[in-house]
Order: structure tokens, then sequence, then C-alpha cells
């Protein structure tokens, strides 16, 4: 490649990104700070997200209202070439349509100081150009004819091979013709291993011919595994089957009876409480996404999640946590938010669309062996301290934050929770550890075996998995061990921008609030709309608040009903909707409106993330409910008496 085009440098300030986008040029080292955690909601929007997944229908939409800034044909008009970025590009969503974005904009390299794992590995396994070494800038401007192929001969071996193969979905086809064999070493000595690596390890593929497994993996390793569960929803079904259809035809899937699709992240859009801006965006595209993955169902026998259909609706990581994940899968959704079920002793993390693709045919899926720091949570949550103020406090902390543990490009890490601290929780409290481990930059969490697990399992579906646990092994090596103290965990929140922004809830308290949201796969679970119902029962909400709470599944909305939880909602005013994603990606009651200010307990508050400008601050179920009693950022202990 020869520098035909221009270089855009994603700066944290918004006076430089329109003096780009106005014609003028930023020296290759701009005296500026680049925009932290540059991430796929601002790459490419839910709403846009719903119109398909060309480059050709994206590549206007590329970067849209970044910093408030970019407009419409922004990018791609102005002729750029290069983006270059800060550190954590691509953070969020897996959606590979923020890859298909900057194809689309005439984007043709990536260059960032360290980019965010599913989107890495999006550019990898569909041929978009990246690197981390800015020289490359330098040689661009000398003139040079950079061999953008070369850039991949610095990535680990299972990367290379794809990039040689033209692609994951060559790389799929030669290996169910018998062309290429494992990348890795599958004749490994036995080592003490964590939680991760013993599932990976048994999973770990060898061969057409040979039986799953080998004795040990390590960090940094790249194998195939097996997967188990599989899942898509609208948003994603339909470029899934595209890209299966375009290299495979209608070729059988893997075991078919492991697969599932959900209807999800649409199903609210249509709803009267939905405001007409977001309804005239979205509506029309996304129920031609969903009948797309109807029809790729129906035609694949896979099974469908949602209203009417064969399937209860709810939202995908809910409902894979309640039907189908158990201790010891290897689970992955095209939904960044898999790692839920890693709270049944499970490795699951989300995959952008080719790789589902390729997992759809082969029944495996690319493994960057990772990192693993272990959580040891000891103390006592006294009543009020949630898993969602744990997990803010843990994400934002620097080591995390700035992802201390990273020592190449290429790696990964995970949590893996532990400890007599956990066992004060249930799953459904659990679940939102592991959901938002990758809101901190991380592929998943894994939570050890504890009593919670076995519990859960035994009264929803019957079995005992005690004997299925997956325990480290004694002497297995962690990247660090952090011991965290509940009784030195304050209230937490997140202030708006990004779920790392972590500050203590007593900072905040002046924060004026008037729309609260009740929801999501980390905010919708029975566990979470009890905590929330015990601190409105007896009390009501202030003057000008709009209360929204969704359910995360069928099962919830169920339960909540029969415990009286929904009808103490609505008789305090609420707004109360059938199980779905909703607001927490734009799609449903509880978008913001002009001037508001959001207390949400969703997991992503990046800008417009919820269809609409305005600050979103994250918060536990606790905190929401007194905040929807006080009007402002609200501490439960300090409310005063319950009405008569």
């Amino acid at each position: 490649m020869k520098a035909t085009g221009r270089i855009l440098h994603l700066v944290d300030d918004a006076d430089a990104i329109k003096r780009q986008l106005d014609g003028e040029d930023l020296p290759t080292k701009p005296d500026l700070d680049y925009a932290y955690g540059v991430n796929t909601d601002l790459i490419i929007s839910g709403r846009a997200c719903t119109l398909g997944y060309t480059g050709e229908i994206l590549g206007p939409y590329f970067l849209e209202n970044f910093l408030d800034t970019v407009h419409k044909d922004g990018i791609k008009d102005g002729g750029f070439q290069v983006v270059v970025g800060g550190h954590a590009y691509g953070s969020g969503s897996s959606r590979e349509v923020a890859v298909v974005a900057h194809e689309g904009a005439g984007i043709e390299l990536v260059v960032a100081d360290s980019f965010q794992r599913i989107f890495q590995e999006n550019m990898v396994y569909s041929g978009m150009p990246f690197t981390t070494d800015r020289s490359v800038l330098d040689r661009l401007a000398a003139g040079e004819d950079v061999d953008l192929s070369a850039l991949s001969e610095d990535l680990p071996p299972f990367f290379r091979a794809v990039a040689a193969a033209g692609g994951l979905m060559r790389y799929g086809t030669q290996l169910l013709d018998g062309e290429v064999g494992p990348t890795y070493d599958c004749d490994v000595a036995e080592r003490p291993m964590n939680i991760a690596e013993k599932l990976i390890a048994r999973r770990t593929w060898r061969s057409n011919d040979a039986a799953d497994g080998i004795a040990s993996v390590q960090p940094g390793d790249q194998v195939l595994c097996r997967a188990s569960f599989r899942g898509m929803h609208e948003y994603t079904t339909g470029m899934v089957m595209d890209l299966y259809a375009k290299e495979w035809g209608d070729a059988p899937m893997d075991r078919p009876d492991q697969v599932a699709a959900f209807e999800d992240h649409f199903v609210l859009i249509s709803h009267e409480a939905v405001p007409d801006f977001a309804k005239k965006a979205r509506l029309a595209p996304a129920m031609k996404l969903t009948d797309e993955m109807v029809e790729a169902s129906e035609r694949n026998g896979i099974r469908l999640h949602g209203p009417g259909r064969a399937h209860p609706p709810g939202v995908c990581h809910r409902v894979v946590v309640e039907e189908y994940s158990v201790p010891g899968d290897i689970v992955v959704l095209t939904d960044s938010h898999s790692p839920t079920a890693g709270v049944l002793n499970a490795f699951a993390f989300g995959v952008g669309s080719t790789a589902m693709a390729f997992a759809l045919r082969t029944g495996l899926v690319p493994v960057t062996v990772p990192k693993v720091v272990r959580v040891e949570v000891t103390g006592t949550a006294k009543g009020v301290l949630s898993p969602k103020d744990l997990i803010l406090h843990l994400i934002g902390d620097p080591f995390f934050r700035e992802e201390h543990w990273r020592e190449s490009p290429t790696d990964t890490c995970i949590i893996e929770f532990g400890g007599p601290g956990l066992a004060q929780w249930n799953v459904d409290e659990l679940s939102v550890l592991t959901n938002m481990t990758v809101e901190g930059g991380l592929m998943t969490g894994i939570v050890e075996p504890c009593q919670p697990i076995v519990d859960f399992l035994k009264e929803r579906r019957g079995i005992d998995v005690t004997d299925a646990l997956v325990h480290p092994d004694p002497g297995a090596s962690y990247a660090r061990t952090l011991t965290i103290d509940l009784d030195e965990v304050p209230l937490t929140v997140a202030t708006p921008g990004d779920s790392r922004n972590r500050a203590p809830l007593q900072e905040h308290t002046e924060v004026g609030v008037q729309n609260v949201v009740i929801a999501s796969c980390t905010g919708g679970s029975l566990a979470d709309l009890r905590a929330a119902a015990d601190v409105l029962r007896g009390r009501r909400l202030a003057d000008g608040i709009r209360l929204t709470v969704t359910p995360s599944s069928t099962r919830v909305a169920e339960d909540a009903e029969e415990e009286g939880l929904l009808e103490l909602f609505r008789g305090m005013g609420a707004l109360v909707t059938t199980p779905g994603c909703g607001s927490c990606i734009g799609n449903g009651p509880g978008i913001p409106l002009p001037g508001e200010t959001t207390a949400s307990t969703t997991n992503r508050n990046f800008a417009r993330r919820m269809g609409a400008p305005g600050p979103v601050y994250l918060v536990s179920p606790a905190v929401a409910a007194a905040s929807a009693v006080t009007g402002r950022l609200t501490d439960p202990r300090t409310l005063g008496d319950r009405d008569a």
C-alpha cells in the first residue's frame, strides 16, 4: 500500500477531529492525546447496524457522531485511507460490522496502541490489515510502498495461517478437506492448569480423525476447540448465514441441535413507549434482519427463541444460562456479553460473524489461551453491596483499565472468580460478574465450583452437576492473584462514557436523574428485580421520574409476576415490558429523552449506546431504585422511612 489517501487521527479533541474533516492533515505524531477505548458503538452505531452488514451500506455511517463531530459520509468523503487510534481500540460489542464499516469508508489500515480481543480477531478473520507499530506511519509518509500482508508475520501461528489461507472461511474449507492440520503442538507435557486452561485443553482439536483433547495448554497458545453451544441473534444471523452460504452453500451444519437463534434485540422496538425518532430510524430495517434470521433458522433446522416462536423469548445470555450451558462447556455467541454463561463454571465468550460461521460448519472455534487473573472474594455484602458494585470496582482498577496484564498485542486475559465471598450470592447475581468482564477489556470470566452453581442447576433443570464441576489444579499458575475484601468495596457507579469509569457512589449523590432503567442481561434477573423491589416497596417515585423495568427472560417475568414484583412496579407508575434487550441498545422503552440523565442497571454506557444523547450512569438495581425515589443518584441506605 502506498499513501494515496489521508490519515485520520482519532484524538480526544473535537476541534482537531473537525479540522481533519475540513481537510487539514495532522502531523504523523500530533501533540494530542488519542481517544481511549474507541468502541464499536462509536465505530458503527446500533441504529446503523439495523440497516445491513455490507460495506456499501455501512461505510457512510463509520464513526458517525464521534465526539459529536463526525457526520454521515464524513469519513468516507474525507478521503481517509488509514485510521489511527489509542489504547483499547474496538472496545465493546462483537459486531463484525465494525470492521466492515472501516472497509466501506475506504480504510485500508488500522493503527492503534492496543486492540480489544474480539475486534482484533474480526480483523484477522476477515482480512483487515492492522498493526500496533506506529513506525508504519512514517514509512507511508516517506512514500514507501508498505506490504500490508507482511504485517501478519508478527502474528501468532494460527493467525498467520488464517491470513495465508485468505481468511478464516477459506481456512475452514481447507481444514474440512484435510489440507491443514493443527498449527500447535498436540504432544505436550502435562502441567498444573487453572480452570480455563483445563477446559480448553480438554476440547482442543487434534485432527479430523483423532479424539479431541491434549495434555495441557498455556497462555498465548492458539488452538481450535470443539464448541458446545453456539448462538446468534437478529443483528448477526443474516451476516453469519450469508458468509456460510458463500463458502459452503447448503452444506449441513455441525450438530445443529447445539445451535440456537434469539429474537431479543429488536422485540421491543415497536413498543408504544419507544420515541418516534427511534422507530422511524430502526423499526423497518430491524424487522428485515429479523425476517432473515427466521428464514435461516427454519431452513437450517436451528431452534428459534422469540415471541410466538417454538422456544420462549428472552435475552440470549440469560436463556443460555437457564437452558443450555453446563459446567465444562465451551459456549460461544455472536455477542460480547456471552461471558454470562461463565457463571456456570463454563468457558464462554463472544465471537464475530466469521468465527461463528466457521464454528457452525466445523464445530470448532479458535481460542487464544488467555492469561488468567485469580480474584479471591472475601468479606460480606451486608445486604446492600452487589456484584454490580464489585465488577465496576474491579474493571475500573488501573490494572484492568490500563491492561497492565498485556505483554503483546495478541494477549488475552480473563478472570477466575473464587473465594468464600461468592457463596452469599446466587447464580443470578454472580452472572453479573462474568457478564461484565468484557467491559474491562477481558475475554471472559469463569466462576470456580461453588454451591450456588449446584443449587441453580438442580432447581432449574433438575440435574446434579457436582461431579462435573471443573476445579483448578493445585499449583496452577496465574498472571496475578487479587484478594478483594467486600468490606472495603464501596457502592460504585460507572460515570458516562465507559463502564471502566469507576467512582464511589458517594461522590455523585448530587447528580440528578430523570430516566431510570432496570433491565438487560446484567440487570433484569429475578434477583435484580427483587433487589429493586425491596427498595421501592412502601415508597413513591420522585416527580418526573420515568422508570422502565424489563425482565431478562420469560422465566424471570413469570417468577416476578408470581411474586408480585411486577405488580409492585406497575402500581408505582413504572413501565414494565415483556422480555428483551430494549433500551440497553437503544431498541426499546427507556431510551433517554432530550435533557435526561439516566441511571441504568445495564452493562454499557458508551455515548449514544442507549439510542440517544445524554449521560448514562451504570448502577446496581438497589441504587437504581433508590435514585428513582429521590430523583438523584442515591445510596439506598440513606432513604427515609417508608410510607405507611
